[in-house]
């Protein structure tokens, strides 16, 4: 049965595919070798497979070479502009916190001389109260002493008629007339002194309220550059934010917990303690005006953004390869267990880099992983990298961001060359695909 099926197939083939016969020649005779028309079928079958693999091969290689060097070009155009408008936004932010601390100053010093012209006014309207004060006073002396001129007067009168023959009597209503007219001629004087010390605090008044005025009118013009110093920094201070909350938000981790964290690790104070000085001036209850207020909320984003930085440097949101390679295997469950991390494929040998500034906890070899090494970082969060070839660091070593610290390989549990790459806090396994794309906003 088998040699029909085996004849039928050689005469199908026959039509294309002749009987060949392929002889050999040597010293004890001449051989030959029949191929038949289903062999030669096989044969050209085999080399097409092959050649097709070959093509196969070589074109996911290419391309998986192209397409890592344009992600590495475009990572490293990303952090060059990142860091480029980092570094503008710095230093737009930190002139424009000269600029309001001089605009702060300067409006300081414009109340200190709004404070000095209203004592000044206080001290000219309580200087014209006296004068007032005193000119009456004096203006009811002069009645008093015109009423008591005048009945002097009649009584010398009276006096003159009743003893015209007394000299003595002549001679004391001449005195008297003549103190009379004496008392009048001061008071008079006084009258005139004091109406021109009047006239001189009513001048002093009105040049102070004038002053008042163009300080008023200072001070609004300041207020308003203040506001537009104070809106162009918040703006700056949030676009500064976006990037770093972005980041996070990709990362999928408690934003209000990282924060925390640094907080207490960057929590050092120290230095004398001196009284506080605050600003209570057109403020009777002692609290910061608006702008200190504003200033304080501006002072306390850029805190945010100091804290926001600190933590995106110690995350691991670099990148574990850095040369040609491929992602062979995602984060998940992977026949019927969990895979823990990412698979990335690469030549033997290719360069392993720590993703995260930290020290190596694991330097060795460990059951499933092979070569493995740990790094501990910052925040409680840990990176594994196993299967390596090769390990560059030891236990204990401090290692940065970008640092080499093995080579790809095939050790343990691997059924070819790659990196077996996991990222885990407080000993949970997280997806490490999230940190490596929100790594693209920073890196």
């Amino acid at each position: 049965m088998k040699q029909r099926l085996s004849d039928k197939v050689n005469a199908r083939l026959e039509q294309h595919l002749p009987e060949q016969r392929l002889f050999l020649k040597s010293e004890e005779g001449t051989r030959f070798v029949r191929m038949r028309p289903a062999t030669q079928a096989g044969i050209l079958l085999g080399g097409a497979v092959l050649l097709g693999w070959t093509v196969i091969v070589t074109s996911f290689f290419l391309i998986g070479a192209i397409s890592s060097n344009s992600s590495r070009e475009q990572t490293a155009r990303a952090q060059l502009a990142y860091e480029t408008r980092l570094d503008a936004l710095s230093g737009e932010r930190d002139a424009r916190t000269r600029e309001a601390e001089q605009a702060l100053e300067r409006f300081y010093a414009a109340l200190d001389e709004v404070s000095k012209m209203q004592e000044q006014l206080l001290g000219s309207e309580q200087r014209v109260r006296e004068l007032e004060t005193g000119v009456e006073v004096i203006q009811r002396t002069l009645r008093r002493t015109v009423a008591e001129r005048d009945a002097a007067r009649e009584e010398v009168d009276i006096a003159q008629a009743k003893l015209e023959n007394a000299p003595e009597a002549a001679a004391r209503a001449e005195r008297l007339h003549a103190d009379a007219a004496a008392t009048a001629s001061a008071l008079a004087e006084v009258l005139d002194a004091t109406a021109l010390q009047r006239d001189e605090a009513v001048i002093v008044a009105s040049s102070a309220d004038s002053e008042i005025g163009r300080m008023e009118a200072m001070a609004e013009v300041v207020a308003d550059r203040n506001d537009r110093i104070f809106s162009r920094l918040e703006e700056a201070v949030e676009v500064s934010l976006e990037p770093l909350e972005k980041v996070f938000a990709r990362s999928g981790i408690s934003t209000d917990a990282i924060l925390e964290q640094v907080r207490r690790g960057y929590s050092g104070q120290g230095g004398p303690l001196e009284p506080m000085i605050l600003s209570t001036r057109g403020n009777p209850e002692g609290l910061p005006d608006l702008d200190t207020q504003r200033a304080n909320r501006l002072l306390s984003k850029l805190e945010e953004v100091e804290l926001y930085r600190i933590a995106a440097e110690s995350l691991p949101l670099a990148h574990p390869v850095p040369g040609p390679h491929r992602r062979t295997s995602g984060y998940g469950p992977r026949w019927g267990r969990m895979h823990s991390g990412l698979d990335f494929a690469g030549p033997r040998g290719s360069e392993i880099r720590a993703t995260a500034a930290g020290t190596v906890v694991h330097a060795g070899w460990q059951s499933g992983y092979g070569k493995l090494v740990k790094i501990q970082h910052p925040l409680g969060f840990e990176t594994r990298y196993a299967h390596l070839n090769s390990i560059n660091v030891s236990v204990g070593q401090r290692v940065s961001r970008g640092e080499r610290i093995g080579g790809m390989g095939t050790t343990g549990r691997s059924t070819g060359v790659h990196l077996h790459y996991e990222i885990r806090r407080g000993g949970r396994a997280l997806n490490p695909a999230t940190f490596l794309n929100a790594g693209q906003d920073v890196f």
